[in-house]
């Protein structure tokens, strides 16, 4: 049956930061990544972000019979989650999952996007539906997602990990005990929000330990026992470990003794005679047979009273250990090292074995994290395999490179408190011959050789994502470099004959800017592998000396693979990875890594030609923007354009101010669905359309009904977004046409500003017989009027009329500021977004009762 969870968790949190101790008061870089934000901690204790976010966790996880579980919050950046807490897993461990950008292909994301939960039951489910979770995480286990959200706010995502149940989907129970968990969690939040505090996650995770439901209590008796007449009294501790209540206890020693095991009843009689006789206390380690029929392990100690002399009356005290001390004691006398970690990868016990095989004593074993205390074992490809030990509840068995030409058996067993992990020596795997160095555990080795299966396909999924060189670059770097153990990584792309360097992290600052720009017919081993084909490994600074004398070296110490970029026989550039110890490479890992250079080739290729198709879509774009602003009395606009950062970085939004006849101007604002060169295109012939339209004089409606006919007509398989505004400086009377367009904001003269509910037709390009309703509107003077596109209010998981609103208070709150200063403000936190994945337009409309009142702005 699966344990309910209790009421509350505080208790049974334990508190561990994700690479260090608590969070203490003498500690305040560790107490402000606990709680950011926030100045909450008094010590010990946590703020309330962390510890609502602990307590929903714990209980979710216990609730559906998980083994883990995690919440996902918002963070700093628009687009991006980050964990806050992680429970029953080590939080180094699991790093390259602590970020999650909402856009991703990953449950995470998808629940944030959509506020809909996720229930995925093995892996079978989780491949079909989230194949790079299952490549970046291939082992068998089930998971469970919800959102956080309170009335219309979504806060993240709360996650459960569980056991695979192959064929069989998450039940209706568990499903609504999830539900309800983020429901509960997200009211928590929303009350924290409402107090001040601040409800985002920029920080390492909290990591806390799940309560034990194997460790049994530990109990304590007393007994009286009367020697001369042989009566006993025992309290209800006692009674207790004895299983009985206390108004049946006969209240004999022989009652006693008959609880105890055959071979240790004679302990009593001998215990009493020691205690009497020395006239101290005595101890002595018993068994019992508890009430449950198994054999618990008893401390019992006792003391003579009068304790000078030779006593009539006996005192003691039985402590119930149940049965852990016999398990430790059993795997003292197993020939084999034993180590013990709980769920967060701390060491809880080493047996004499350990000790001798690790070659440290206990007392700087225990306590320690297990990466941290024997760092060998904290290798990526090692780590991979606890990282599946701990997620599938699986044994998992490998072969460890423990010191050079030394190798360690290594198997892990997970259960629900933690991992026992038995070592035992073994013999040094059969390499290729020839090899300078031992080969480094890595895809080569046995250690990793599961790992060697996914990789290629983890780094393929992500390659498919990444579209610019840059883009490329980051997920080598992400991706390529963990698997191998790399530190350095360098890609070069041809251009004309020469190499130019695109991309670098790990070699010293400006060390390599002298290969920069070199030609084909430098003697370089990054020219060499491009010019014929074949990547050259070096398996320390020394053998690469060797055959290339002249060259520069950043390092005296390490190992490098020079790696040709060629994708459909055609020469992309190079790429190095870097070592910084020597290592050998074995068949296996050159296969793999030129294989992957092979992916990475095909995917720089690609972007080269998103690259060129951005500039010519760029380009293109900003011939059709205005060049400037028609300037009027009485009225000022201003106008600003971001691109988005994400795929092709241009798209179809557009804005325009137009002098129509009769003295009126037109405040245009559009946009044009999609990215890209043929976005960027339609975005010209309907500002073109709108432009001839509004010239000819027509009333606003019959503008859009003509630009929507327009777009049918050219058929581009795309529709457009459109507000038109036509508006008269003399009396600030204004004729206002929506079509699926944001509605606009109107700042009035006093500071109230407000969205304007402008009836609406559908966007341009679906209807041919569509109408467009006129709402009339007046801009008194001092009034400013803000038209925009969705990029600036819209954020991956929260709702658009929210966006709106934050845009409505800054535009309330600095519209008195000059019209430029008021316009780069409102595109400030935009602008300052790194992974931006619309464009986004801004036109601003200031009306003014003369030159005069405008200067005083």
């Amino acid at each position: 049956m699966r344990p309910r969870p209790a009421l509350a968790h505080p208790g049974c949190v334990t508190w561990s930061g994700a690479a260090g101790p608590a969070p203490s008061a003498e500690r305040p870089s560790d107490r402000e990544a606990t709680a950011p934000g926030n100045a909450q901690d008094d010590g010990l204790v946590p703020g309330g972000l962390p510890m609502a976010l602990a307590g929903a966790t714990v209980q979710a996880v216990e609730s559906v019979g998980g083994s883990a579980g995690g919440v996902y919050l918002r963070s700093g950046t628009p687009g991006l989650l980050r964990l806050g807490l992680l429970a029953g897993l080590p939080g180094a461990l699991f790093r390259p999952w602590w970020r999650m950008h909402v856009n991703r292909p990953f449950p995470v994301a998808e629940v944030h996007r959509s506020a809909q939960p996720v229930y995925l039951g093995d892996a079978e489910e989780a491949m079909r539906r989230f194949p790079q979770l299952v490549a970046s995480l291939p082992f068998p286990f089930g998971s469970l997602y919800v959102p956080v959200v309170h009335d219309r706010e979504a806060f993240g995502v709360l996650v459960v990990l569980r056991p695979a149940t192959p064929g069989q989907p998450v039940d209706e129970a568990d499903r609504k005990r999830m539900e309800e968990a983020g429901l509960q969690l997200g009211a928590v939040l929303a009350e924290l929000a409402a107090e001040g505090r601040r409800v985002l996650w920029d920080r390492e995770p909290v990591c806390v330990q799940l309560p034990s439901v194997t460790t049994p209590p530990i109990r304590i008796g007393s007994f009286d026992w009367d020697l001369t007449s042989g009566t006993v009294a025992a309290d209800e501790g006692l009674c207790s470990i004895l299983g009985i209540s206390p108004g049946t206890f006969p209240g004999t020693v022989e009652s006693l003794a008959e609880r105890l095991a055959p071979e240790d009843a004679y302990g009593l009689w001998a215990l009493a005679r020691q205690a009497a006789e020395s006239g101290g206390i005595a101890a002595r380690r018993m068994r019992l047979i508890g009430p449950d029929g198994r054999s618990h392990l008893l401390e019992v100690s006792a003391r003579a009273d009068p304790p000078d002399g030779v006593g009539t009356r006996m005192n003691g005290f039985l402590v119930d250990l149940g049965t852990v001390p016999i398990g430790s004691d059993a795997t003292e006398r197993v020939p084999r090292a034993v180590v013990a970690i709980d769920r967060l990868g701390r060491i809880m016990y080493v047996n004499r074995y350990g000790e001798d095989l690790l070659r440290l004593p206990r007392a700087r074993l225990v306590g320690r994290l297990l990466r941290e205390a024997v760092p060998w074992l904290g290798h990526p490809a090692y780590e991979e395999y606890l990282r599946a030990a701990l997620i599938s509840d699986e044994a998992a068995h490998f072969l460890a490179s423990s010191e050079p030409d030394e190798w360690v058996s290594v198997s892990l067993y997970p259960g629900h408190d933690g991992v026992t992990i038995v070592l035992t020596e073994g013999e040094q795997p059969d390499y290729r011959p020839g090899s300078v160095t031992s080969p480094a555990p890595g895809i080569g080795s046995p250690a990793d050789r599961a790992a060697s299966l996914y990789r290629p396909v983890a780094l393929a999924i992500a390659l498919t994502e990444a579209v610019t060189a840059r883009q490329v670059s980051a997920v080598v770097t992400e991706e390529l470099l963990p698997a191998f153990g790399g530190r350095q990584l360098a890609i070069y792309l041809l251009s004309d004959r020469h190499l130019y360097l695109a991309w670098e992290t790990g070699f010293p600052q400006g060390f390599l800017n002298r290969f920069d720009g070199v030609s084909l017919d430098v003697r370089l081993p990054g020219v060499e592998t491009l010019t014929s084909g074949r990547p050259l490994f070096f398996e320390s600074m020394q053998q690469l000396a060797r055959a290339y004398p002249d060259i520069p070296l950043d390092a005296h110490v390490g190992a490098r693979a020079f790696l040709p970029l060629i994708a459909s026989g055609r020469p992309v550039g190079s790429c190095i990875l870097g070592f910084d110890r020597p290592r050998g490479f074995s068949p296996e890992e050159r296969t793999v890594l030129t294989a992957l250079a092979g992916l990475i080739a095909q995917a720089l290729e690609r972007a080269r030609r998103y690259d060129s198709e951005s500039a010519l879509a760029r380009g293109l774009q900003d011939a059709l923007l205005p060049n400037r602003l028609p300037v009027r009395d009485k009225v000022d606009t201003v106008g600003r354009y971001l691109a988005g950062t994400q795929g092709m970085e241009v798209g179809g939004d557009w804005y325009d101010v137009i002098e129509t006849g009769g003295g009126r101007l037109a405040l245009v604002i559009g946009d044009v669905q999609g990215h890209g060169v043929a976005a960027a295109a339609t975005m010209g012939q309907l500002r073109s359309a709108v432009r001839a339209f509004a010239l000819g004089g027509h009333a606003p409606e019959e503008v859009v009904r003509g630009t929507n006919k327009l777009l049918i007509d050219l058929d581009p398989g795309q529709f457009a977004s459109l507000c038109y505004v036509a508006l008269d400086p003399e009396t600030g009377a204004a004729l206002a046409v929506r079509a699926g367009h944001p509605p606009p904001l109107l700042r009035h003269p006093d500071g109230a500003t407000e969205v304007l509910d402008l009836d609406g037709g559908v966007v341009l390009g679906v209807a041919d017989d569509a109408t467009y309703p006129v709402t009339e509107l007046r801009l008194e003077p001092g009034a400013l009027l803000a038209l925009f596109t969705d990029g600036l209010v819209e954020r991956p998981g929260a709702d658009i009329d929210d966006g709106i609103e934050r845009l409505r208070a800054s535009l309330a709150e600095h519209g008195l500021a000059p019209l430029t200063e008021a316009a780069d403000h409102l595109i400030r936190e935009a602008r300052q977004t790194v992974d931006r994945p619309d464009d986004i337009a801004l036109l601003l409309a200031a009306r003014w009762s003369d030159l005069s009142a405008r200067r005083r702005s």
